[in-house]
């Protein structure tokens, strides 16, 4: 009974409480911005001006420069300033609305500003006569449903964060997120090398992002009632289609992506037991790719080497490895092993 009282005395405590805090908090209310509102901003952003031109210029440069480099924060800069997320932003709202004529001029501004970025980063690559592929460019070589993902999150992220008022903030989180200005540089650098490679792959990258950020952009800006279902259907069904034709590459890198980590995790246990009867060895870096007929494998060993004893990897050993990776993962196997030389030095305390 004690147990009863007390819980019904905190009970109506706390509707006290509540009744003592209740308002009518009107102004931290977020309201979806009207529709005349939204239409002319977005029509400002379609609009193909000097101004868009200049800083999707000057993001292309920074942005090809970077990659160049392979500086991820000169990247990152490049993407918070590409003005790409307002014109595809304004295809998703087209898209809703129905409305061909702000379709059309956006459509033709990200034309024209994919033929600046690429037109840039080839140029820029050309005149440096730069040929080796930085760790950034090869990462936009490869997409897979992973960035297929991310394109739809931050698409409908852009689009809700353009209908509320007080969250604009989070687009540059989001240019960040989607990346829409590097794979344009990376297709520029594939041209200029010429790698047929790093072109495809990099305008596979672009056209994902493009596909998903439009096709998730609608689909808010749908259901925040700007627009409707049927007068986006036919926008809707073309993205979804391009989406599920860009799936099959995306999906099959996917799984290669899977396979390439479990076959890495096996070779690494494999290789930490081989090493441990070769002395004072660490493994610094394992890398695992893909050929047409296996495997290649490159690893990076460290042998200590101290005032007393050298630690040696003879080629007997490394051969001996060799066969043991290739009989547990039963493919043809290139190896390339790099043992790097390490001078380690211990004291005790000082008594």
């Amino acid at each position: 009974m004690k147990w009863h009282y007390r819980w019904k005395r905190f009970l109506v405590a706390l509707r006290r409480l509540q009744a003592r805090n209740q308002g009518d908090w009107f102004w931290l209310r977020s309201k979806p911005t009207p529709v005349a509102s939204l239409n002319r901003d977005l029509w400002r952003w379609a609009e193909p001006s000097a101004n868009y031109y200049t800083m999707l210029g000057l993001s292309g440069v920074i942005a090809t420069l970077g990659l160049l480099a392979n500086s991820s924060a000169t990247i990152i800069g490049a993407m918070i300033i590409a003005p790409l997320m307002g014109p595809i932003n304004a295809i998703a709202f087209a898209m809703a609305m129905g409305n061909r004529r702000l379709l059309k001029r956006a459509t033709f501004t990200i034309l024209s500003g994919i033929l600046l970025s690429v037109l840039i980063a080839s140029i820029i690559t050309w005149l440096l006569g730069l040929s080796r592929l930085t760790a950034e460019i090869e990462i936009r070589m490869e997409p897979n449903l992973i960035d297929l993902g991310v394109a739809l999150a931050a698409g409908a992220a852009g689009a809700f964060a353009k209908s509320r008022r007080h969250i604009a903030d989070a687009l540059p989180g989001v240019a960040i997120a989607v990346a829409l200005v590097p794979p344009l540089s990376v297709i520029g650098i594939g041209l200029a090398l010429p790698s047929r490679p790093v072109a495809v792959g990099a305008a596979l990258l672009f056209l994902t992002n493009l596909a998903s950020i439009v096709l998730s952009g609608a689909l808010v800006f749908i259901l925040q009632k700007y627009g409707s279902l049927r007068r986006a259907q036919q926008g809707i069904t073309l993205s979804a289609l391009i989406l599920v034709c860009l799936g099959l590459p995306l999906g099959l890198s996917f799984r290669d992506l899977v396979i390439q980590e479990k076959t890495r995790s096996r070779l690494l246990e494999l290789v930490a037991r081989q090493t441990q009867q070769w002395g004072n060895i660490e493994i610094n870096r394992l890398s695992v790719y893909r050929q047409h007929q296996g495997l290649i494998v490159k690893l990076e060993l460290a042998a200590s080497i101290t005032p007393v004893t050298v630690t040696s990897v003879t080629a007997k050993e490394v051969d001996a490895l060799h066969q043991a990776m290739e009989t547990t993962l039963g493919k043809a196997i290139t190896l390339e092993v790099a043992v790097v030389p390490v001078t380690r030095f211990q004291f005790q305390p000082s008594p």
